[in-house]
């Protein structure tokens, strides 16, 4: 046992853990992060999966990051450098006739579906600007509020009533319905359609025809109102991301250690007290805060056994259900698209030609089948950082969707069968892609579970939809950052307002931590 002086412990390096470990730092406290990995960062993490070949192998673009998050830890001096930023997003055609996002402006569409985009995406701004606000603060109690949740909530008011009676209209009626009915009524072209759609889905256990999936497309336009036009490349992969969170914590004052899995939640008389290490080594510290999915937290460090029964069948239907794969290919050359030159091929490509297409992907999942015909957000991100691969050579990372955890014939046997399937339906947008490739790669969400310890396999730490959004997040009775267990916090993807590296969890987190403490 180890009888230290820490004020906190906080499970998990990942990014979220480690803006929070910066805060409670910078505050004065003595904050040790524990990490199971030999590196930072979490599924913002950059590996070698073929001879000479790095790969962003979890979170391949930087879309959401909070501003005032960076800023205040001083990211770039601690190393963040982007490769690109701004990427346009293209919708691909198979017969070249592309769809290009450049922020609000479109090309390859009738002028009446270009002014009609540019007035959702300033509609949208308008309504990520309620979200980030609301994003950034504790969320409220709807029960037993006191006056700081109260004030809250007449602030998410006052911001929404802010926007005019249209907008506010327009936001209370679709924030209940489906991408696929929304972008029916704005838009007329299909690829159009489709493109928006699948920032509705993206990384969920939905389609476009799905409950809450404007909530999703309404998420990820955080990075709009961020004044980022397109996701950005990092210089290094996603795994300079987590190298600057933690340079940026351990200069606040944090020690990380790494190699130091911890396997369960220490109590005393119903309270978290510290950690025990899979080395059987204890940490004590009066506040344990986890960067941990809720389920992982809850369920296996703490264990069912030490939570109440009603709170314990919360935490075993929390829904997270990853259906998102990874395919990483190293390529002997850059691939041509079909319609498209060698400078686009470096931003931000969404094959999905239709929502019908989409939709039928998903249907797939809904059977603990993969899709015979996937929904893809591909990046090549040595068109921008050619430190990735050797002279000459290309790296392409995808986000290949529907592919359920629970795949009825096994990921062992289902692996390789789902990876040709993705390189065949690559072949068709850029023909002789499949002679280009020399290794390939296909995490699966177990994968993905077992290399980050997400349950799951889902980035976001558990659905984003509304009943685990929000004041709902990740469920009542942990909404607030703390949990059941006296001196238990949660302050990762599953806590408000939830996963991409946003770093405003982590900040929040923090905030709580410090708020609960002086009250105390």
């Amino acid at each position: 046992m180890t009888n230290s002086n820490y004020d906190a412990i906080i499970i998990g390096a990942g990014h979220n853990g480690l803006v929070c470990a910066s805060y409670l730092a910078r505050s004065g406290r003595k904050v040790l992060v524990v990490e199971a990995a030999a590196t930072a960062g979490g599924a913002a993490a950059t590996r070698e999966f073929a001879a000479g070949y790095k790969v962003s192998s979890g979170a391949h673009l930087l879309t959401q990051l909070n501003p005032k998050v960076a800023s205040d830890l001083s990211l770039e001096r601690h190393g963040l450098s982007l490769a690109a930023r701004d990427l346009k997003t293209v919708a691909l055609a198979e017969d070249g006739n592309h769809i290009v996002f450049d922020g609000a402006r479109l090309a390859g569409v009738s002028a009446e579906d270009q002014a009609a985009y540019a007035a959702f995406y300033q509609q949208n701004l308008k309504f990520a600007r309620v979200l980030n606000g609301f994003f950034s603060r504790r969320p409220p109690t709807l029960v037993d509020r006191s006056l700081g949740d109260t004030l809250s909530l007449l602030k998410l008011g006052w911001d929404i009533r802010s926007m005019g009676k249209e907008d506010m209209r327009d936001l209370l009626r679709v924030g209940l319905i489906n991408i696929y009915d929304v972008a029916n009524e704005h838009f007329d072209n299909e690829l159009l359609k489709a493109a928006v759609s699948m920032d509705g889905v993206l990384g969920s256990h939905m389609g476009p025809r799905s409950p809450n999936t404007v909530y999703g497309y309404l998420y990820r336009r955080l990075g709009d109102f961020y004044g980022m036009k397109g996701p950005a490349v990092v210089a290094g992969g996603m795994g300079a991301v987590g190298a600057a969170f933690a340079a940026a914590a351990e200069a606040a004052g944090a020690e990380i250690r790494y190699n130091s899995a911890v396997v369960q939640v220490a109590m005393d008389n119903c309270k978290a007290v510290g950690v025990v290490l899979a080395s059987g080594e204890t940490i004590n510290a009066p506040t344990v805060i986890s960067n941990a999915d809720p389920k992982t937290t809850l369920g296996k460090l703490v264990g069912y056994s030490q939570l109440d029964a009603g709170f314990s069948r919360r935490v075993h239907n929390y829904r997270a259900r990853g259906v998102s794969a990874k395919l990483h290919l190293a390529l002997d050359d850059l691939p041509r698209f079909t319609g498209l030159d060698s400078a686009s091929a470096g931003d931000r490509l969404l094959l999905a030609p239709t929502m019908d297409y989409i939709e039928l992907a998903f249907n797939h999942a809904k059977y603990g089948e993969y899709s015979t015909a996937p929904a893809m957000e591909i990046n090549i991100p040595t068109v921008h950082d050619t430190s990735l691969a050797p002279p000459g050579k290309h790296v392409l990372s995808a986000v290949v969707q529907y592919a359920p955890y629970e795949l009825k014939a096994g990921w062992d046997s289902g692996r390789e069968a789902f990876k040709q399937i993705a390189i065949d339906t690559l072949e068709a947008y850029a023909p002789g892609i499949s002679k280009l490739v020399t290794a390939s790669e296909l995490s699966s969400p177990r994968d993905l579970e077992a290399e980050f310890g997400m349950t799951g396999g889902h980035w976001h730490h558990g659905e984003l939809s509304l009943d685990q959004a929000l004041m709902m997040r990740p469920m009542p009775g942990a909404t607030q950052y703390a949990t059941p267990v006296d001196g238990l916090y949660l302050c990762g993807a599953g806590a408000h307002p939830g996963g991409g590296v946003m770093g405003l969890a982590g900040r929040n987190a923090a905030r709580e931590v410090i708020r609960q403490e002086k009250a105390a």
